[in-house]
């Protein structure tokens, strides 16, 4: 997590606008960073990073189409994936477009508030097989479902009665 930091912090894209700091002298306290950047590109936007650092890119209005699909095609990974909008249309929108990008997606929410038991969660692309833990699905991965049909009366005619 430290390496995106110093990456950020010598990055001419990048500006750290919060926190920053870390120490291994009590524990191992990384506090919590914001990077702005200006490269949609950057390292921080195309990794997942396990860890307190939130990168932003900030887009005019009119590059909305054009974020999302710089959204869908700049990392790998879908692990989770959040879209904020006063507009109901705008929000929809970005969903529909981003189908693929993330095994948990929030609209108006904050991001990874799945809670165990109660919300499944899993990560789609690089970040995972989209399993859901804790959903019923999650069986379908674990077995091959077979139907087996047994007649226990003796066929009298190989038609359907709907075909006669």
């Amino acid at each position: 997590i430290t390496g995106y930091i110093e990456v950020a912090r010598s990055s001419s894209d990048c500006e750290i606008i919060a926190g920053g700091k870390y120490s291994d002298k009590d524990g191992y306290y990384i506090r919590p960073t914001i990077v702005l950047t200006s490269d949609p590109y950057c390292k921080l936007m195309k990794e997942e990073i396990f860890g307190p650092v939130l990168t932003v890119y900030v887009y005019d209005d009119a590059e909305f189409d054009s974020i999302i699909n710089t959204i869908s095609e700049t990392t790998p990974y879908g692990l989770t994936g959040a879209v904020f909008a006063e507009d109901r249309m705008a929000a929809v929108h970005a969903s529909t477009r981003l189908l693929h990008t993330a095994g948990n997606f929030y609209i108006n929410d904050k991001c990874t508030g799945a809670v165990v038991g109660q919300q499944p969660f899993g990560g789609s692309r690089a970040s995972g097989t989209n399993d859901k833990p804790g959903s019923p699905s999650l069986l379908q991965r674990f077995v091959s479902p077979r139907s087996i049909k047994e007649n226990m009366i003796p066929i009298s005619g190989y038609t359907y009665p709907s075909n006669q």
